[in-house]
């Protein structure tokens, strides 16, 4: 077999086509890749060069499930009695004359209710009767449990059942309506397996927690999730504090624990939002940092004690900064300092602006709340303040806050000769005291209604100037127009209950 030998002209002409070919792929591949700029970009999309594996939670589970209980409340409350007959609470006099069951029941009825089976139930026993159930976690090997206030609230007898179903009887240590948290005690010669709080500082939003509980009696039940968000005011009290998690927390889960990953409590689960009553993903529970002092005071001896100003107190909208020529809105205003109180004693008075205790910023009325709460009755405090745009300082020993109390039912006075502030949707007559005057009526979609002011509310101050007729009220009005602010401070009272109201001065 032979081969012809290739031209060396013919073959250099094939290098070069080949040449001329690579470079205009190359070429196109540059073009394509790089558009009309060659320029390198300057920045990078951010990227995680590891992504996080999700977790399992059987390790977690395995551990700490035999702290984990179920709470049975029985009550000594009882049903009604069943001796008359009736249909949905009501009895059977209630129904039309002439109804044959009323005319059956007038004739016939005695005889079933004096007979055997009424002497049956006048012996039975008054017995206590099942009324909730919740979830609950032991904090310490002797037998200390948490749960919640409202699990417990009206409770007799009380019932732990343990991971393996064991049920042991349970003493009521202490509860705290405020923060609804409880501790139980279990007498039992054994040794509990027990959890701890962790440091709620270092739980973060986004961070795994897994939720151990009791939901519709199930028993031991385990969901997970992650932290939705922190510090969250839900109305429930005036220390509200709470994690949200997205873990299903249901019916049954409240006292339960919220876990970290390292098996700690992270928070105490009290609440769930639910327009149906089951989970949607929003649940909130009690921070640890909050459970473990409160907690502690509940073993101590059975109650918390908390230190008291004796103020109310709102929150510096802008309008009301506006009003009184503030900066910003942080800081309380003081709208009502209690006669007799610590804070009246020590100086402070209706429209002090606080802002900072011992020097630590305060920056709304919850954290003031928290901030005074967590010291013991008798401290001495420094309290520096706003008044008149002079910072003050003013030392003042605290008190102890007093049980809830219930505020008395609105009611408007009578009203004497009535005088119009037209401009401002206002009708207001002399007060009985002749101390201020009395709103007698708010127009609506006026400036006095967008402030909030409200019928039989009694106008004591504006802009921190005594009033006592309309005339009063129009030049305290006149002045702080003049000086250019976009609203006015009113000083409102209502069954012995003061705040403050920025009225806008956009007349007619």
């Amino acid at each position: 077999m032979t081969t012809t030998p290739k031209s060396p002209r013919k073959s250099v002409q094939t290098k070069i086509a080949a040449a001329l070919l690579a470079t205009t792929v190359l070429g196109a591949g540059v073009a394509g890749f790089s558009g009309t700029s060659m320029t390198p970009a300057t920045a990078e999309a951010v990227r995680v060069e590891t992504p996080a594996a999700a977790p399992g939670f059987a390790d977690i589970i395995e551990k700490v499930s035999p702290a984990v209980v179920s709470v049975r409340v029985k009550s000594d409350i009882q049903p009604a009695s069943s001796d008359d007959f009736g249909f949905g609470g009501r009895n059977f006099d209630d129904l039309p004359d002439g109804h044959p069951l009323k005319k059956f029941f007038r004739e016939f009825g005695p005889q079933f209710r004096d007979g055997p089976r009424a002497e049956r139930h006048q012996q039975r026993p008054r017995r206590p009767r099942p009324t909730s159930q919740g979830s609950g976690f032991f904090i310490s090997e002797d037998g200390f449990l948490v749960t919640n206030n409202h699990v417990i609230e009206g409770g007799s007898e009380f019932t732990v059942v343990m991971d393996d179903g064991t049920e042991l009887d349970a003493e009521l240590i202490g509860s705290d309506p405020r923060t609804d948290l409880a501790v139980l005690k279990v007498e039992e010669a054994r040794e509990f397996v027990y959890v701890d709080f962790a440091d709620d500082a270092n739980t973060r939003v986004g961070d795994w927690v897994v939720a151990v509980g009791n939901p519709f009696g199930l028993g031991g039940t385990v969901t997970a999730g992650i932290v939705s968000a922190r510090g969250r005011d839900i109305g429930a009290g005036p220390y509200d504090d709470f994690i949200q998690i997205d873990a299903a927390v249901n019916r049954g889960n409240s006292g339960g624990p919220t876990f970290n990953l390292s098996g700690e409590v992270v928070g105490v689960n009290t609440a769930i939002f639910s327009p149906s009553g089951g989970n949607v993903g929003i649940a909130f529970a009690v921070p640890s940092s909050t459970a473990r002092s409160v907690v502690a005071d509940l073993m101590n001896d059975g109650s918390v004690e908390r230190g008291w100003l004796g103020i109310r107190i709102q929150a510096v909208t802008d309008e009301i900064a506006d009003a009184l020529g503030l900066d910003g809105t942080n800081g309380v205003l003081v709208a009502d300092p209690q006669a007799d109180a610590p804070a009246a004693k020590a100086g402070i008075r209706a429209g002090d602006i606080i802002t900072a205790v011992n020097g630590d910023a305060v920056k709304d009325p919850r954290g003031l709340s928290r901030r005074i709460a967590a010291f013991d009755p008798g401290t001495e405090v420094e309290i520096t303040l706003l008044r008149r745009g002079k910072e003050q300082t003013i030392n003042v020993k605290l008190g102890e806050l007093p049980g809830p109390t219930v505020a008395a039912a609105d009611a408007a006075p009578e009203a004497a000769p009535e005088t119009a502030l037209s401009d401002f949707g206002l009708t207001i007559a002399p007060a009985e005291d002749g101390d201020g005057v009395v709103v007698t009526a708010v127009e609506p979609d006026s400036p006095a209604e967008e402030a909030g002011v409200r019928a039989g509310e009694v106008i004591r101050e504006v802009n921190n100037k005594p009033v006592k007729s309309a005339s009063d009220i129009e030049e305290a009005l006149d002045e702080v127009a003049k000086s250019g602010r976009k609203a006015a401070l009113m000083l409102l009272e209502r069954d012995d209950t003061s705040r403050f109201a920025a009225i806008p001065l956009n007349r007619g």
